[in-house]
């Protein structure tokens, strides 16, 4: 064994985030707590059914009752921050809205924004306290999910044995996160990693045949985070080799296979935060150039009316999420799978979409069974696509090639989906999306608060006032 184990560097690193965060890192931290924020938000207004996983998750927390210590987005009940989280990244993870790390394919915001603010609220910490603890945890989880990816498999471990690394690695983010916030030096945050690397779970079924499990995965994350850091700071330990030993968080989730460089190296000088890619659609990550591909021939006057063929060409490892089986993706069972639909969701780009060109509208309740989509569904065909394989994960690219009435081919291609480095949305991009969402939830002049309370952020500005002004 080492001198120095792998939780200790990593801890190390997130205590130092106290001392010094780059301006930019700060900026886009910011950022990531908007759109979270305006994700809850968005979450949380469209859960109108007793039956939604968020508002379940909801009842049942309520029933566990507790200290009034955090605020719920859209509600005046207060509860202890571990169940706040817990409800809030639910809501955040809910409508497939929240960002996406590159090459890990993880979602790291929906977990550690919504762990990182009831933790804060708890202690009444600072924004410049929560712009800290939130790049920490984020830059941490993305790490994990970094040493998870083999060049071999072109893809991440967690993902071909069935685990969501969001959820998995979520926890440990989460658990840095709130840790920070408790007041933790780096000897208590590597015990709280310790503690949490305990708690991660999850697995991927619900993506392929139903179920709404998933939808919590960021809340369960962002709770056992909360629960790992708070215990770690009543004195309970995890193991120094919580990651590497033998019978440590590689070896069981990942059969001793990862990447320890790609998790280590750089630390605080190369931030993996920073290809975390927004989405500018409600949908999964996978469908996104397709949808990009397909909004380019729209604008380029393609009628829909006029397509007879449309080839969807996409990296081979995504195929297993957004186009197996085919029967289940031309037809989701529900609006939500059909944010899990390549066909579905190039049919509504075709067809128009809300918002950034796709939006929530376009996924109510009773839309996977508009005709005027499922036609155009059935017409897509979706193949492995060589050169998306080969950029595959370090960016999602597609091809889309339509055949017409006329016989005419068209085809368009993207190399990297729009909300990346590559192609990132605008300053107006990233505000129409946060006012959307929020609005669903909230009067105008209450949006332009709120927006207003999140940008001070890095500044001080109290994070109690801003979950006030989410509150009804």
């Amino acid at each position: 064994m080492s001198d120095v184990t792998q939780v200790q560097q990593l801890a190390a690193f997130a205590a130092g985030c106290r001392d010094e965060l780059p301006a930019h890192v700060a900026e886009d931290v910011t950022n990531r707590i908007i759109d979270t924020v305006g994700n809850m938000l968005a979450g949380r207004a469209e859960a109108t059914d007793r039956s939604d996983s968020g508002l379940a998750v909801q009842r049942v927390v309520q029933e566990w009752g507790g200290r009034p210590q955090a605020a719920v987005v859209g509600d005046a009940q207060r509860l202890p921050a571990v169940s706040a989280a817990l409800v809030n990244g639910a809501f955040a993870h809910a409508l497939d809205f929240d960002d996406t790390h590159l090459p890990s394919v993880l979602h790291p915001s929906a977990s550690v924004v919504p762990a990182a603010l009831a933790a804060a609220e708890s202690v009444r910490a600072r924004g410049t306290d929560v712009v800290a603890a939130v790049a920490a945890g984020i830059e941490v989880c993305n790490r994990l999910g970094m040493a998870s990816y083999l060049p071999s498999l072109r893809n991440s471990l967690f993902f071909e044995k069935g685990f969501h690394a969001t959820s998995i690695c979520g926890t440990i983010g989460a658990a840095v996160a709130a840790g920070m916030l408790y007041g933790l030096d780096a000897d208590g945050l590597a015990s709280a990693i310790g503690v949490a690397a305990s708690m991660g779970a999850g697995i991927l079924e619900a993506n392929r045949t139903g179920g709404t499990v998933k939808k919590i995965h960021c809340g369960w994350a962002a709770h056992g985070g909360i629960a790992a850091a708070a215990l770690a700071r009543e004195g309970v330990t995890g193991p120094p080799t919580v990651l590497e030993g033998r019978f440590g968080f590689f070896a069981a989730y990942l059969d001793g296979q990862y990447d320890s460089p790609a998790m280590l190296d750089d630390l605080g000088t190369r931030w993996e935060l920073l290809r975390t890619v927004y989405k500018p659609y409600p949908s999964n990550h996978f469908t996104h150039p397709g949808i990009d591909c397909a909004l380019a021939l729209r604008a380029g006057g393609l009628d829909p009316a006029d397509i007879t063929e449309i080839e969807l060409g996409v990296a081979g490892p995504t195929l297993r999420t957004i186009g197996e089986p085919r029967a289940a993706k031309v037809r989701p069972a529900s609006a939500y799978h059909a944010k899990f639909s390549g066909p579905f969701t190039i049919a509504t780009a075709l067809l128009g979409g809300g918002g950034l060109g796709v939006y929530l509208d376009d996924f109510v309740p009773g839309a996977e069974t508009d005709p005027d989509r499922l036609a155009l569904a059935n017409r897509v065909t979706c193949v492995d696509d060589p050169r998306a394989s080969e950029i595959f994960p370090n960016a999602f690219a597609a091809v889309l090639t339509v055949r017409t009435r006329g016989g005419a081919v068209l085809s368009h291609r993207v190399d990297s989906s729009r909300g990346g480095p590559e192609h990132p949305l605008t300053l107006a991009d990233h505000r129409l999306k946060f006012r959307l969402n929020a609005g669903r939830a909230l009067p105008e002049e209450r949006v332009t608060q709120l927006e207003e309370a999140a940008t001070a952020l890095a500044g001080g500005e109290p994070v109690d006032r801003l979950l006030a002004l989410t509150l009804p």
